[in-house]
């Protein structure tokens, strides 16, 4: 005779493996982001900024502005774009990064325009907007990728 069993219990059963799952399944995706937004850095930005991003990559040395410790982005921002000082800047990051939209009036750049390069990278490959949403997605994984890293 096959075993029978109680609803109640059937319910916890499914209730767990559905918690387990999930579980994985996020770990897996923070994983994916993580290892995504590493890689970008890696060919990006690990040159000047370094491996751990300390501003102490192997060109660091011989260029005339120090490349920022982008550990500390968090911990040294005054509130430009954040709702209060010690949170991540994360709009900012973004813009720093694209560099398409500072106004040059406020200086030179001394860090390479990223947005003009991913889009000379990605062509007419995409299309017009589809040229831009692969620019501004990369620019994001290299965006969330700096905010884990951040010191507190």
């Amino acid at each position: 005779m096959p075993k029978t069993i109680s609803l109640h219990h059937a319910s916890k059963a499914l209730g767990l493996a559905l918690v387990l799952t999930t579980s994985f399944s996020i770990n897996s995706a923070i994983a994916e982001e993580e290892l995504i937004g590493s890689d970008e850095f890696r060919t990006s930005c690990v040159v000047c900024h370094g491996v751990g991003g300390k501003g102490d990559g192997p060109m660091a040395q011989y260029l005339t502005v120090k490349p920022a410790d982008l550990t500390q982005l968090a911990k040294n921002n005054k509130g430009e774009y954040p709702t209060k000082a010690g949170e991540y800047p994360f709009y900012r990051v973004f813009q720093v990064i694209d560099g398409r939209t500072l106004v040059s009036a406020h200086g030179d750049r001394a860090m390479p325009v990223w947005g003009d390069r991913y889009q000379m990278e990605a062509g007419d490959k995409y299309g017009p907007m589809g040229s831009e949403q692969v620019i501004r997605a990369r620019i994001l994984e290299l965006v969330y990728y700096i905010q884990m890293i951040q010191e507190r």
